[in-house]
């Protein structure tokens, strides 16, 4: 991929203009320009990736929640059971 806008930066530089001659300025500028788009794209790259990261991260991070989520139902549907047992003995005894 870098390969490929090396390319096409070499070949703004050395691009065929007119029969005049390219001053210096003017490759540089289109030089920068490369350089640039270069620099923005690997900026887009960087934060796209960092997305994808952060993405994976907070699936994980949802699907603990979840797990523990379901743990608990299950430890209070137990207590409550429990709990019921107790007060239907309670009110037996009574």
């Amino acid at each position: 991929m870098i390969k490929f806008f090396r390319h096409i930066r070499k070949n703004l530089l050395t691009g065929d203009l007119p029969a005049r001659k390219v001053g210096k300025t003017i490759k540089y500028f289109k030089y920068a320009i490369g350089e640039i788009i270069l620099v923005v794209i690997g900026i887009l790259i960087a934060v796209q990736v960092n997305s994808w990261n952060t993405d994976n991260k907070d699936k994980k991070l949802e699907k603990r929640y979840i797990t523990d989520l379901i743990q608990d139902l299950q430890a209070d549907s137990v207590a409550i059971a429990e709990y019921r047992i107790i007060s239907d003995e309670q009110v037996r005894t009574k």
